[in-house]
């Protein structure tokens, strides 16, 4: 028989409790293994040590902010090819290239629509 797949590993990172609550409850029917974060810093942190498949990151947080975290795993071997998919209030096109440029793979905004979430997350992880 062979083994079980491994289960795929996201790690959400945000300072809201609501936001992260409204993407456990989206993606607890999938069968990821979720890992949670509070802050850039501590996504940075646990991002090297877990080694997630994938980070669904917030950029407006105190301390290191999303885009700067973002530039921070780019430039760690570990990290730098993990997709990451930044989550904001912030929808104009200056946000958007600003994350694109930090070296985020995908970009959705809030509210979450938890359809596009999804697909996204299935696009990043490739199924």
């Amino acid at each position: 028989m062979d083994a079980p797949a491994r289960r795929k590993k996201i790690l959400l990172v945000d300072d809201s409790d609501t936001a992260l609550i409204l993407e456990r409850m989206i993606l607890n029917r999938q069968s990821y293994e979720l890992l949670v974060a509070r802050d850039g810093q501590e996504a940075i942190d646990k991002a090297l040590a877990e080694r997630p498949d994938l980070i669904v990151m917030d950029v407006m947080m105190p301390g290191v902010n999303g885009f700067e975290a973002t530039r921070v795993l780019r430039s760690k071997e570990p990290t730098k090819s993990t997709p990451i998919i930044l989550v904001t209030t912030r929808s104009e096109a200056e946000n958007m290239e600003a994350g694109f440029e930090s070296g985020c793979t995908d970009y959705i905004t809030k509210p979450i629509n938890g359809t596009e979430f999804l697909a996204k997350i299935r696009t990043c992880l490739k199924g």
